[in-house]
């Protein structure tokens, strides 16, 4: 290299070098570069070529892969729908519905520490629950992401999601037809068997059809055959009786003298009332259908309760044992199954009372229920399934509570419950029979020492209340009921907590006899979906049935149909233009109430 010559100068070699340093030249001094006229081979078009099966290869291997990955999702969604690796399937066949209304995943976690302590059992012992979930279900109706019963029921019946307060009704005020319809259309026997009422929202969404859930005395007319399909249930076992007795009677809540045993005597109906006629049935060998079973004026007893009272009312086990075996034994020689719908409807009704004690043993009874049709579909010859969810959680149940203002402790106590005899329901009805009858003349002195001796320490176990807790007690808050005030008492020893007195929009739990049985319902799904897959397992057309209660725009019980009617007046007065029935309600307010809802039992449900 020459002394004087640049490091960095240009050396051209060839012709490209030339060029390219002529162009540079050009860019730095803004003197036009010489044109200059070049000769492109083989070489160059190679180099072309070359280049252009790169970019033409890259662009297949992408769109390859684009359709690989498109129909491996596609095999995938399809292999959901088509039920798993053991296909949908066909034949005869059972299905067996559960609800564990307002049972949300906290209700487990305190049932399951609950069994443990009074049982001695090992942390890594579950309930049987605990062994078959397959998913969650998200709960919001057609106006709320907070749904009551009947909306929740109504997307499990008829695959819809509708208005809180619509029993299998849409928010056009129009009847949707229901998979227990169109199961007993298609020739299968169904049944109901709930804790609560029969006329209550989630067995009624199953068999009747009514703008709002309180009309049950309408309810009860359609479940025993008044209704445009006529008798739909085969049978029916729960409480709910005084919705059937006219209002002549002492024990009846209906608002007319109609009755409606009788009128089910008349549809064909075997009826039972009591206990003694349950155990007629001898496990449900000695059973005829139809069938209809009510226990209880309204709603059978608490569990909790319920157990020393077993002389007088079934259980939700021995109900369930029986009604599968009277449904085995009618359908054991035809071409189709059955459809049921069983209901631990309780376990709503204490996350309403915010009382813990009450809802372990609601959720334990409901456990058991469950084990025995799992032990029913080991044993019986035709192939079914059991799926169970909850409509709803109620009470927002916390596994946790701070009982002071400073730092919290970390303890919750659910052992704690194991000294509560009874429910706050039950404690409360006898503070009020008390007041009412021997104690109304007594000293406050006397009365405060019955509600610390008789209902706090011996009916819920509670040794230690202060004497403002008996206050409390015995002169509440005129917006809290006495129950209440038992059932917090006994909440706060066991430091559970509760949010509210009514229903929360927490997702709850899928259960299923196994993943592969309800294969479309493994991982999170809406409600509705649940609804779906009662409907496909069984192979039904519910649509066709909404079409043809649709069709029943006029219809009357006594057959007189007429257009001066209001269309669809059999489904009671439609709502209110005021009332929300599709689209989230807003913020109005602290503590503003849309209505003063009442279910016809003085709850809200």
């Amino acid at each position: 290299m020459a002394g004087d010559e640049p490091l960095l100068a240009a050396r051209p070699s060839s012709e490209h070098s030339i060029q390219y340093a002529e162009e540079e030249n050009s860019l730095l001094t803004g003197a036009r570069a010489p044109h200059r006229q070049t000769r492109r081979g083989w070489a160059f078009w190679r180099e072309v070529g070359v280049f252009a099966w790169a970019i033409i290869a890259t662009i297949l291997v992408i769109v390859l892969a684009v359709v690989y990955q498109h129909e491996s999702a596609k095999g995938h969604h399809e292999s959901r729908n088509n039920w798993g690796p053991g296909g949908k399937p066909t034949g005869k066949r059972n299905l067996i519905f559960m609800v564990s209304d307002g049972m949300g995943p906290t209700s487990l976690s305190m049932t399951r520490s609950y069994r443990q302590h009074t049982e001695g059992l090992p942390i890594d012992d579950v309930l049987v629950l605990d062994k078959h979930h397959i998913g969650n279900s998200r709960t919001r109706s057609s106006n709320s992401l907070v749904t009551d019963s009947a909306a929740g029921a109504t997307a499990f019946s008829c695959g819809f999601k509708s208005y809180n307060e619509a029993i299998s009704v849409t928010p056009n005020h129009s009847p949707c037809g229901t998979v227990l319809e169109a199961a007993h259309l298609a020739g299968y026997k169904t049944g109901l068997v709930v804790t609560t009422r029969l006329t209550d929202a989630t067995p009624a969404c199953f068999a009747a059809h009514a703008s709002l859930r309180r009309y049950e005395d309408s309810i009860a007319e359609q479940e025993v055959g008044e209704h445009p399909l006529g008798r739909v249930v085969d049978l029916m076992m729960g409480g709910g009786r005084c919705h059937f007795l006219p209002n002549t009677t002492d024990d009846s809540c209906r608002g007319d003298d109609r009755d409606i045993v009788e009128v089910a005597s008349k549809n064909g109906f075997n009826y039972l009332s009591d206990r003694a006629g349950f155990d007629s049935l001898n496990g449900g060998t000695d059973a005829k259908l139809p069938l209809l079973a009510l226990f209880a004026d309204k709603d059978i007893p608490y569990e909790v309760d319920r157990r020393y009272q077993n002389d007088k009312y079934p259980s939700l086990e021995e109900m369930t044992r029986t009604a599968l075996t009277i449904l085995s034994e009618a359908t054991r020689d035809s071409e189709q199954g059955f459809f049921i719908m069983i209901e631990g409807s309780r376990i709503d009704h204490a996350g309403h009372g915010n009382d813990p004690a009450a809802q372990v043993h609601e959720v334990m009874a409901y456990d058991r229920a469950f084990a025995a049709v799992l032990e029913f579909l080991e044993n019986d010859t035709t192939p079914g399934v059991v799926v169970s969810t909850s409509d709803h959680e109620t009470g927002g149940l916390a596994a946790a509570r701070q009982l002071h203002k400073s730092y919290p402790e970390y303890l919750w106590l659910p052992g704690e419950l194991a000294k509560s005899k009874h429910s706050s329901e039950y404690a409360g009805a006898k503070l009020t029979e008390y007041l009412s009858g021997t104690g109304k003349d007594d000293k406050e002195s006397k009365q405060r020492d019955y509600i610390r001796k008789t209902l706090l320490e011996e009916d819920l176990g509670i040794t230690d209340a202060t004497d403002e807790e008996v206050e409390s007690v015995l002169h509440p808050d005129p917006q809290v009921s006495p129950t209440y005030v038992f059932a917090d008492i006994v909440s706060r020893r066991a430091q559970i907590g509760w949010s509210t007195h009514g229903h929360s929009a927490v997702d709850v739990n899928i259960y299923a006899s196994s993943s592969q049985d309800a294969w479309p319902l493994m991982g999170n799904h809406e409600n509705i979906e649940v609804g779906h897959f009662l409907a496909d397992y069984l192979d039904l057309d519910v649509g066709a049935v909404t079409k043809r209660l649709q069709a029943s725009s006029y219809w009357t019980a006594s057959g007189e149909e007429t257009t001066d009617q209001e269309k669809y007046s059999w489904l009671g007065n439609p709502v209110g233009s005021d009332v929300r029935l599709e689209g989230l309600d807003t913020y109005h307010g602290d503590f503003r109430k849309r209505s003063t809802d009442e279910c016809g039992c003085g709850e809200l449900h």
